[in-house]
This record gives C-alpha cells, structure tokens and sequence, in this order.
C-alpha cells in the first residue's frame, strides 16, 4: 500500500512548507538521476551527436544567439 500525504501529516503543512517539501523531494530525485547509468539508447545517442558536432562544428549555434531570438519572439 503506497504511503498518503495523509499518513505522513503532510497535508497538515502550510502550502509554504508543502512547497519546500516538494522541492526537497525534487533535488534528491535529480540527485539520484545524475548518478544513473545511461542506458545504451541513451549512449548511443550522445555519440550520435558527438559525431554530428564532430564532423560539421559550424552548425553548432550559441546559447546566446538561441535566447536572443528566442526573447525577441517573446517580445512581439
């Protein structure tokens, strides 16, 4: 049986804390992400774009040019 906010007293917490506890539980779990293993799919796919990057570097466009248009759509 899965444990409630219930069970725990959690929906006894201010929305404030709730939040808080939210993103506590969120960090450990991108913690635990980064420490993973990828899988071959995943490995595969970043020695495809390594590759990609590789044989053509030109393509490769700047963060920065990225969100400047991207900020000036959002401002039409």
């Amino acid at each position: 049986m899965a444990v409630t906010m219930k069970d725990l007293g959690i929906d006894r917490l201010s929305a404030e804390d709730r939040l808080a506890l939210v993103q506590e539980i969120w960090d450990s779990l991108a913690a635990d992400m980064e420490r993973a293993p990828l899988t071959e799919a995943q490995r595969q796919e970043i020695d495809r774009r390594l590759a990609a990057h590789r044989a053509n570097p030109q393509a490769a466009i700047p963060w920065e040019q990225v969100e400047a248009e991207a900020l000036a759509r959002l401002s039409r």
